[in-house]
């Protein structure tokens, strides 16, 4: 593939745009069943009626490990958000409207986020023993939903289509099962750590609102998700991980 045809760069990863169809290509550290899982997840999400990119293969490209997507030509909402700041209110409702439509789906066979989560907490190298056992006990008190969870929901990973208008959600390689609530603090933090502190507070305002849910229902979520993060995250996010853990540990 020729270099001009890059769409992004991620860590691990390249994504090329050829024709009507995007490659998603892996380094060679990606071990084949989280590669396999994520066209498992991205092949069950597709099945469920959520509008997403067709899957069209899973292969190599040059011995590296492959998936290759339907190309939707478009801007994701966090273009939209960032060219049109005085529509942020509209882009924001319509964001949580494309949240609840993907917590409202079940499907049994994805993993299980408590799951998910436990390992991570256990394996995670900043937390200490009493920590891990608080954050254990903590996972294991809360609610057990069977809700789908796109566990990385962001407005990049939102396109609205040029041709039709239409809405693809991208990006299932975190997909699993669970309480809607953890989704919403990950998409809390992951706009706080993006930078933009306050639409991460009115973000979650209009969630609470239109869900009827508790904010502070949502936060004693945010230290289980910040640990679950700070197993795998990169090393600039471990200090703001470890002060969002400590925020609302005792609360």
């Amino acid at each position: 593939m020729e270099q001009k045809r890059i769409v992004a760069v991620r860590t691990g990863k390249t994504i090329y745009r050829d024709g009507d169809k995007l490659y998603k290509v892996f380094e060679e550290k990606y071990k084949k069943s989280d590669i396999l899982n994520e066209a498992l997840n991205h092949a069950r999400i597709e099945e469920s009626g959520l509008t997403v990119p067709i899957l069209y293969e899973v292969g190599t490209i040059d011995g590296k490990w492959s998936l290759v997507y339907q190309y939707i030509k478009g801007k994701t909402l966090e273009q939209l958000m960032d060219k049109n700041p005085e529509k942020i209110d509209e882009y924001l409702d319509l964001f949580v409207n494309i949240q609840m439509e993907i917590h409202s789906k079940s499907i049994p066979h994805l993993n299980k986020i408590k799951d998910k989560v436990k390992d991570r907490i256990s394996i995670c190298s900043d937390l200490d023993a009493t920590t891990r056992y608080e954050l254990h006990t903590r996972l294991a008190s809360m609610p057990t939903h069977d809700h789908v969870i796109h566990g990385d929901f962001n407005p990049s990973n939102v396109i609205i289509s040029d041709e039709d208008k239409k809405i693809y959600v991208i990006d299932w390689s975190h997909a699993s099962q669970g309480n809607s609530s953890y989704d919403a603090a990950m998409t809390y933090l992951l706009f706080q750590l993006s930078g933009n502190l306050s639409l991460a507070d009115k973000y979650l305002e209009v969630y609470c609102k239109k869900t009827n849910t508790p904010l502070n229902y949502v936060q004693t979520w945010i230290p289980l998700v910040a640990a679950a993060r700070l197993a795998t995250c990169k090393k600039e996010e471990v200090e703001f991980l470890k002060h969002a853990l400590n925020i609302y540990d005792h609360e």
